[in-house]
């Protein structure tokens, strides 16, 4: 028995080196660079967020670069080994700082923090310079253009035009110059593509957090704050208008998919850790273009479908647990309610802590292109939304029923809203002569806006605690009840325009038809019962 033992570890111990030996070719023939890290802090230790970090190897003059992160970390990997290095951190007000005969050793990473002092700056003299000339055609107001590539290559997390419109400087993605939202103008090949009612947010979908128009089939996005062209208005913060993808002779395709949850999110903030709740995100879409006749027809078709799942709050009731989400509803009690409510009024009031809310969309977009001929092209788009959200129940308006440090609802407290488009739009573009050209567009779109409380037919009951504060809440969403908003627009639009030898002139007319079907209902019957 101990030759026995005696032989396995030999062949152990043997497995073990081969096993060292193996990991320290892989890491030699793997790993060939060093690298550097560290902390930039002012003399208060307040990080720096953006300072300039630059690594120059005095050997071969090659030159790394890094900025400091929000924590105020910087990182510099596949550095060359050895030496010396020449490190220099720089901060707009703070004084330049260096660290000399730096050496770098292989597969490690020195760490290399800084501490900046304060520097008092004379700024230097600011030279504008003007053209001296005359009107410059070019120059039509401030506009911000947002081209395909742009748009394939820049990162975006919504998958929204937003992350691209907050590229205009006077912009922070929704409100332009300081304007609400709800003063722009946002358009779609053209068209009108705003929530008329103006109610919520500025473009349809909203409410359900959708996007009406995949990413994927948005050619261009341009944004006017202040036009010249007298064709462009209605607004007073920005003119927002996205161009759709259209065919061409060569058929192309493309398939996506996006997805997003939890482990993909960090769990800390500066020195603070952060709860990481569970949630979901899946998009999903194909696009197609191409010909239908070379030369004269063409079609292009993006569908997209976006499932998101994530927890509806994070409050829990008093359980003898401790942290900001316990909050001073009793479990005991508010479980009696729960059981009370099923097994005498036979009523589902749903969880009332760790459960999810679910969203919802599907959208499509067509585009047909036809060139009629020489002079004339015809262009016929259409879009289609289908989506719905899950919603908790408000959480100020008449007392307030969402969940709060002191409040828990019941999950079938919440509310689905949905928001349904079907969008229609013509155009065509007309050359009459070198001199004569005019644009017609013709567009029809509905909205179709409800709600629907997911308790029907079951009244609001409040639980008051002993301090005078709402503490339960169960039975219909109050606000919710037969609210909807329908919505259609009519447009049309014609612009004739001549082109003079130095002039252009353009004449128009423009017609815009909203309807509105909009109910509201709230009927507040107040029962107050005292138990002792």
């Amino acid at each position: 028995m101990k030759k026995m033992n005696a032989s396995l570890e030999r062949v152990f111990m043997r497995v073990f080196i081969v096993s060292i030996v193996l990991t320290g070719l892989v890491y030699s023939q793997g790993v060939t660079t060093a690298g550097v890290n560290g902390k930039i802090t002012d003399a208060d230790g307040n990080v720096l967020v953006g300072a300039n970090v630059i690594a120059k190897h005095l050997p071969t003059g090659r030159v790394y670069g890094a900025s400091t992160m929000t924590d105020g970390y910087y990182y510099i990997p596949n550095m060359k080994i050895g030496g010396p290095y020449v490190l220099t951190v720089s901060y707009i007000g703070y004084s330049e700082q260096k660290a000399e005969d730096v050496f770098l050793a292989l597969n490690v990473e020195k760490t290399q923090n800084f501490t900046l002092q304060v520097e008092a700056m004379e700024m230097g003299s600011v030279v504008v310079t003007a053209e001296h000339s005359e009107i410059n055609a070019n120059r039509t107001g401030s506009k911000t253009s947002i081209n395909s590539e742009q748009i394939a290559t820049l990162p975006t997390i919504s998958r929204g035009t937003k992350d691209f419109t907050r590229m205009t400087p006077e912009s922070d993605g929704n409100s332009f110059g300081g304007r609400n939202n709800l003063y722009n103008n946002f358009s779609l090949d053209g068209s009108i593509f705003n929530n008329p009612f103006g109610l919520d947010y500025a473009v349809p979908g909203g409410q359900t957090d959708a996007q009406p128009v995949s990413l994927d089939a948005i050619e261009q996005v341009q944004v006017s704050i202040a036009p010249f062209d007298v064709r462009e208005g209605g607004f007073t913060g920005a003119g927002v208008n996205a161009v759709t993808k259209s065919g061409t002779n060569e058929f192309q395709a493309s398939v996506y998919h996006y997805l997003r949850n939890e482990s993909m999110v960090g769990t800390k903030v500066g020195d603070a850790d952060v709860e990481n709740l569970d949630f979901s995100t899946n998009q999903s879409g194909i696009s197609l273009g191409g010909p239908i006749i070379k030369d004269k027809l063409f079609y292009f078709v993006n569908i997209e479908a976006e499932r998101r799942d994530q927890l509806a709050h994070s409050f829990i009731a008093d359980d003898g647990s401790t942290g900001a989400n316990v909050t001073s509803v009793s479990a005991d009690s508010i479980a009696l309610v729960q059981a009370r409510l099923r097994e005498y009024w036979g009523y589902e009031p749903g969880e009332y802590q760790g459960y999810n809310h679910e969203t919802f969309n599907n959208k499509l977009l067509a585009k047909i292109d036809w060139n009629i001929n020489e002079s004339h092209n015809l262009t016929f788009r259409y879009n289609y939304l289908d989506s719905w959200k899950d919603i908790l129940p408000h959480p100020e308006a008449i007392i307030g029923r969402g969940p709060t440090s002191y409040r828990l609802p019941f999950e079938n407290s919440s509310y689905r809203i949905f928001n349904k488009i079907n969008s229609y739009v013509a155009e065509l573009h007309s050359r009459f002569s070198n001199k004569l050209a005019n644009k017609l567009l013709v567009g029809y779109t509905m909205f179709r806006d409800e709600r629907e409380p997911k308790s029907v037919g079951w009244p609001v009951v409040d639980i008051f605690d002993g301090s005078g504060n709402l503490a339960i809440s169960m039975g219909s969403e109050m606000f919710s009840t037969h609210n909807r908003l329908y919505q259609d627009v009519f447009q049309f639009t014609d612009n004739l325009t001549y082109y003079m030898d130095k002039h252009t002139l353009t004449a128009g007319v423009n017609l815009e038809v909203l309807q509105f079907d909009n109910s509201f209902n709230l009927f507040y019957y107040p029962w107050y019962f005292r138990t002792s």
